[in-house]
């Protein structure tokens, strides 16, 4: 797959998602067609991103500008589609039926990579495992992906993968910047160790690697995160946020070019970054995040980047709001509303 990777959130009608900020479809394919004319081949999406309009935005487009086995269609379940017990989660009859959902609004007839979209502990992992290993065996899915979730619970789903024989999960979906570096205490090593990809998400850190501190919610999109954005950059690392934001911006001065394309070398610099995700609202942000791969840092400006960093809480298996009342007991000072 190509070193950037497009990701679908930003595509969807405003009535079905984000009226603030995601694309509908006139606006999104235009981004979309730049982005295959540039070589970039992964197109990540969710069933549940704009409820189910960006897979059908996505799929769309995909039919009309290319041949379908020359991308790579990412698409990700569990979130809540609809009402009552059955419409969410992992379980086998979950799976089965929303990755039917998924094939039909895509206009495929596979995916390529099919992946959780955090755990569900209401499922157990055997099931949701064992299901998610059909469909790769009925050619509904190619290939299996994980996301964010603690690196102990991603370790027990590979040794039950390998244990029962069941495809395995290829890549993990993690959230990884120079704002976000948890990942390297334990997810990443193990990544590593069993050979798994990660594809990061949120790796310019929601716009605040991509401009001043003091700009970072200036943006649509910043300004209707709330509580999940002080959920991902606590002020109670403002000062360590801002050192870090602020060193992005003089490495960036020195060498001429944006502050977005300096964060991304940097994430392309990291052992197991297979590719950024990168959710690009308009063709200048598509075409800095494709320039970023031009871009090779030194290692004293490595240093420099990294030097501000200070230990985070580590969040990643955060799956639903009891444990966000779980956090807000435990980290004093977090703005969590």
């Amino acid at each position: 797959m190509s070193p950037i990777a497009i990701g679908a959130m930003t595509y969807g009608e405003p009535d079905r998602g984000h009226p603030v900020w995601s694309k509908s479809e006139p606006d999104a394919r235009p981004l979309i067609k730049r982005a295959l004319d540039a070589g970039i081949n992964f197109f990540d999406t969710a069933n549940m991103y704009s409820n189910g309009s960006s897979e059908e935005i996505l799929g769309r487009a995909l039919r009309d500008y290319t041949d379908r086995d020359e991308v790579v269609i990412a698409t990700k379940l569990r979130h809540p589609m609809r009402l009552g017990p059955n419409g969410r989660g992992l379980s086998r009859k979950a799976v089965f039926t929303e990755v039917d959902h998924s094939l039909r609004r895509l206009g495929t007839d596979y995916i390529d990579l099919y992946q959780i979209h955090r755990n569900d502990r209401s499922t157990p992992w055997e099931e949701t495992l064992e299901a998610l290993s059909d469909l790769v065996t009925v050619g509904k899915v190619r290939y299996l992906g994980a996301s964010s979730m603690h690196a102990w619970e991603f370790a027990k789903a590979l040794h039950l993968q390998e244990r029962h024989g069941w495809a395995r999960f290829v890549s993990m979906q993690d959230h990884y910047n120079l704002l976000a570096r948890e990942e390297e205490r334990e997810m990443i090593p193990l990544c590593l160790d069993r050979g798994v990809g990660t594809i990061v998400w949120s790796p310019l850190a929601r716009g605040r690697l991509a401009r001043a501190w003091d700009d970072a919610r200036s943006t649509a999109r910043s300004q209707t995160d709330g509580s999940y954005a002080d959920l991902l950059y606590t002020p109670r690392e403002e000062a360590s946020n801002r050192a870090i934001v602020d060193a992005v911006g003089r490495v960036a001065d020195d060498r001429g070019v944006s502050r977005a394309r300096i964060a991304l070398a940097w994430l392309r610099r990291q052992p197991v970054v297979t590719a950024p995700l990168v959710g690009a609202g308009s063709i200048a942000q598509l075409d800095d995040a494709i320039a970023s791969l031009d871009v090779e840092l030194t290692d004293d400006e490595v240093r420099a980047l990294e030097a501000p960093y200070t230990p985070r809480y580590d969040w990643q298996g955060i799956s639903d709001e009891a444990e966000l009342d779980t956090i807000r007991r435990r980290v004093p000072g977090m703005a969590l509303t």
